[in-house]
């Protein structure tokens, strides 16, 4: 290689470097509103209780990231930091094991299927929104002991809510990716 073509090959991965930066801030950012608004937002919408826009992120990342350790990595911060804002009487770990799972499953599924299309997209959140619900019942009646109970239909029902939300979230960060990547 010549001397000019070397330095548009650096000064392109500093720039794909800079804007990979940006992603993760503002997904950090993003994430970390979500986390705060599924505690607080309830108060002023009741209905909003069984919003996961945090799961959502999860997912989302774990789709368009075929790698499983960083979407583990990403699951277990969104849960760690739902954790630490849940009530006191649930142990710090309930959400982290379950998004860490939930963010794992995602990325491996994501290396079988084409997430590309929104239809797959949805269908996989839906079934990651039941899987989440699910586990999260499993492990309160096994790991705390507790009598909990499991209501499949509600559980279909806020997985259908979660889903209409999630429709116009992912195309709003698609269109943000692929804005970054311009």
């Amino acid at each position: 290689m010549n001397e000019s073509s070397d330095h548009l090959l650096r000064s392109r991965r500093s720039s794909e470097s800079l804007f990979s930066r940006f992603q993760v801030a503002g997904l950090v950012v993003l994430t970390l509103i979500a986390v705060i608004s599924k505690f607080y937002l309830p108060r002023l919408i009741p209905s909003a209780v069984w919003l996961e826009v945090p799961l959502l992120l999860v997912i989302y990342f774990g789709l368009m990231r075929p790698d499983p350790v960083p979407a583990l990595l990403f699951g277990a911060f969104v849960g760690i930091s739902e954790d630490s804002l849940s009530p006191a009487n649930l142990p710090i770990g309930m959400y982290g094991i379950t998004k860490t799972l939930v963010g794992y499953f995602a990325a491996s599924v994501s290396q079988r299927f084409n997430v590309g299309n929104s239809l797959i997209r949805l269908v996989l959140c839906f079934f990651f929104y039941c899987f989440h619900a699910f586990f999260y019942w499993v492990m309160r009646r096994a790991l705390l002991n507790q009598v909990v109970p499991f209501d499949t239909q509600l559980t279909l029902l806020h997985g259908a809510f979660n889903i209409a939300v999630a429709l116009p979230l992912y195309l709003i960060l698609d269109r943000m990716k692929l804005s970054d990547e311009h």
